[in-house]
């Protein structure tokens, strides 16, 4: 390391944890870094800018400007040379900082025509914290190694705002991690809750950033790198030797593990004057910083492996595990960047809510948070670095919104919809055990979907006909070998049982796309939603379909079976599908193993493809089921995982109720029952027009069932049918304006038939 860089960063540093280490702190401390700072450079100006809010820096503390402007300057981000850097990331470098791009003069704090400029982010984890800012009257650039002392000083201030360090007088400098704030999320769960933060993964904290001992510090990494190399080496020794994926993976870990330039550069911080856990943390940012901002998709990826990487590095080094001996609060809102289905069903229904920075709505954890119904916001970056263990946390599932130690009038106005939810739920409860009959005297049948032993309850807390859907994934997600053929049957008929003589349809294996088995080689697919999954996998491997079909034989020993196969694209596929289910029929009788009193074979019609098919297909098929999540992402060609195009199409867009006419009077015509079931089915408005075009089953989440009832039974289906064939034949793009009028005027009907339960 060259001595100049060696002397500037390890002198400051000195100084630094001189000052730290007295008593003073909030304003008074700030003031002394930066007094500290502009000392040790030789500079006429040294400040700290932190963000006020997300899109605001405020002045907290500064040497040579004027001292009233402290916490009265502010400016937006990107504004200026500060707000660029606070917007890049990147350190702004300059002899002549007036004709830089973007340069703003603020005479309010008494600046005068500075020449030089260097503007160094303050940085934890890639989340840009604030602005250290020195600057000259002489032109001067500074140099690499003043630059790599300031940036080591930001590193240090960032983590001593982690730690709450600056509480003190201004909005700025009440901690960091006491301000309000909103994330803005996807809805992956409807519903509301209310709670405290539980961290899947609690963050590492770094509470000796700087070190006196380079020696000892760089012994202590040495140490820790042996540990992690042998932890590395011991997972690898366990992976399965077929399983290349996972090897893949481990390997990275090793290649990172052994890496010299990675090493190096954590060793190089120390020498500065970093504690090691310090330094790592420091490599850790400024490769998240880097990493973050390069085109490669695969090179991206690669960050999470180094972030994992680094995070048991920190816990070997603080000692900081995962169970960090603080205790579950009463009411646990989950914040986690991603989690596993496996470790999501741990938790059980002990959560309030759920918020993952990543995800998708179709993802594991979705899938089960949907099963649990437990409200789930995803894509709600980057939480997990603002959130600590028991902050107070309100999630909106329904809008998509996270509210991170709200203020009072945001807490009161979330409570405030809570409490009308709970008056709705209320209501609900009056009708839950009465038929659905709509004012015209329609029978609507509306059952729930499942996919979970725990969600059997709801069959009578909700007033459900029936499981119209029972996903059988979930068993398989959440285990890492495939499950045997007798623990299925066991589980199939513990929920035959649970829903006592009323009607549970299973769909069979729904996997691939975004539903990967962890035993199972993931493909390589551009587009996997429309590739290799669901019933493509089962007749391709047809080993695992009937072994799941001969377990739910058996589940049913004797009562009727209700078996619907996913995905159907073309009549042979569920031709094929019911040989399949013929054969182990066959084989269970050739057993003397009881067959079901009668059996029922379904398909979901969740292609276009499907809807045109012979009519063999609707005569042979005892039931259909619209899948209409897979459905309406195919008609529209919008990928339902793509937050850009997902809400762009109506799912009462005319072309496409034309296009469910055509479904239902295609099966209407040759008797084959018919049912919607997804998201859409759960909606009162988007299910009363279902209705209304002569859906006469709908399957649901069981919290949907009450709200959707209440709207069918308050409305008359053939005035409705009268509304949304007037607006078809005007040329609306959506019926859905026409229907909300209609819905206003014929406001506060009570349902058809209430009264006392």
């Amino acid at each position: 390391m060259p001595e100049a860089r060696e002397s500037v960063s390890r002198k400051l540093l000195g100084r630094l944890r001189e000052t730290l280490a007295q008593e003073t702190a909030g304003q008074a401390r700030l003031d002394r870094i930066t007094d500290l700072i502009a000392g040790s450079l030789g500079t006429d100006v040294c400040s700290i800018y932190l963000f006020r809010d997300s899109e605001t820096l405020e002045l907290c503390a500064t040497h040579g400007l004027k001292p009233e402007a402290v916490h009265k300057t502010r400016m937006r981000l990107g504004e200026g040379l500060v707000g660029r850097v606070a917007r890049d990331g990147r350190i702004v470098n300059t002899a002549n900082a007036p004709a830089e791009p973007g340069f703003r003069f603020m005479p309010e704090t008494g600046e005068e025509r500075f020449s030089s400029f260097i503007g160094v982010p303050v940085q934890r984890l890639g989340e840009t914290l604030g602005v250290l800012v020195t600057q000259t009257h002489e032109p001067r650039r500074f140099t690499e190694d003043e630059v790599y002392a300031l940036e080591v000083v930001a590193m240090v201030l960032a983590e001593m705002a982690e730690l709450g360090a600056f509480i003190g007088e201004g909005a700025a400098l009440g901690a960091l991690h006491q301000r309000p704030v909103l994330f803005r999320g996807i809805s992956g769960q409807e519903g509301t809750a209310e709670g405290h933060v539980w961290l899947h993964e609690p963050r590492v904290v770094v509470t000796n950033p700087i070190a006196d001992d380079p020696e000892a510090e760089k012994g202590r990494l040495r140490e820790a790198l042996d540990t992690l190399r042998l932890s590395v080496d011991e997972m690898l020794n366990s992976v399965a030797s077929g399983d290349k994926e996972q090897m893949q993976v481990l390997e990275t870990y090793r290649m990172f593990a052994n890496s010299r330039g990675w090493i190096r550069r954590m060793e190089e911080a120390i020498e500065s004057g970093l504690s090691a856990e310090a330094a790592v943390e420091k490599e850790q940012t400024t490769a998240r910083s880097r990493l973050t901002k390069v085109p490669d998709t695969y090179l991206r990826e690669r960050l999470h492996d180094l972030d994992d990487l680094s995070n048991r590095l920190l816990r070997i080094l603080t000692g900081q595990g995962n169970h960090t001996g603080a205790e579950m609060p009463a009411d646990p809102v989950l914040v986690a960047r991603n989690i596993g289905p496996g470790e999501l069903l741990d938790y059980g229904r002990s959560l309030r809510g759920i918020v993952l920075e990543e995800g998708s709505v179709g993802s594991h954890a979705a899938i089960v948070a949907r099963a649990l119904a437990i409200p789930l916001v995803i894509n709600a970056g980057p939480i997990t670095t603002e959130a600590l263990n028991g902050d107070p946390i309100m999630v909106d599932g329904d809008e998509g919104i996270v509210h991170l130690r709200p203020d009072e009038n945001v807490a009161a106005a979330f409570r405030d919809k809570t409490a009308m939810q709970a008056e709705a739920q209320k209501r609900y409860a009056t009708i839950r055990h009465k038929p659905c009959i709509t004012r015209d005297g329609t029978r609507i049948r509306l059952t729930m979907n499942a996919g979970l032993m725990a969600d059997l309850p709801s069959l009578e807390s909700s007033g459900a006909d029936g499981v119209g859907l029972f996903r059988t994934e979930l068993q398989f997600l959440v285990l890492n070998k495939v499950p045997k053929r007798g623990e299925l049957a066991a589980l199939y008929r513990r929920v035959m049982d649970a829903a006592r003589g009323k009607t549970v349809v299973f769909r069979t294996l729904d996997i691939g796309s975004d539903k990967v088995l962890p035993y199972m080689k993931p493909q390589d697919e551009p587009n996997p939603a429309m590739g290799w999954r669901a019933i493509r996998v089962g007749l391709d491997k047809p080993g695992v379909l009937r072994m799941q079909l001969q377990a739910l034989i058996r589940a049913a020993a004797g009562r009727p079976l209700h078996v619907m196969f996913p995905f159907i694209a073309q009549f042979d596929e569920f031709r094929a599908a019911r040989e399949q289910l013929d054969r182990a029929l066959e084989r269970e009788s050739r057993l003397n193993h009881p067959l079901p009193c009668e059996i029922h074979v379904g398909a979901m019609l969740e292609t276009p493809s499907i809807a045109f098919a012979p009519r063999q297909f609707f005569e042979m098929a005892d039931f259909i089921s619209i899948g209409g999540n897979d459905l309406k992402q195919f008609f529209f060609a919008a990928d339902r995982e793509n937050e850009r195009v997902r809400r762009r199409y109506d799912t009462l867009n005319v072309s496409f109720l034309n296009f469910l006419e055509g479904i239902i009077n295609r099966c209407s015509e040759i008797g084959t029952p018919l049912s919607f079931c997804g998201e859409d089915a759960g909606r009162p408005l988007e299910a009363l027009c279902f209705a209304a075009m002569g859906l006469r089953a709908l399957s649901m989440r069981p919290a949907s069932i009450g709200p959707v009832k209440h709207m069918l039974m308050s409305h008359d289906l053939k005035e409705l049918r009268n509304v949304i064939d007037e607006a078809r034949r005007s040329g609306a793009q959506s019926v859905r304006p026409a229907v909300r009028e209609w819905l206003r005027k014929t406001a506060n009907q009570p349902p058809a038939g209430a009264g006392p339960a």
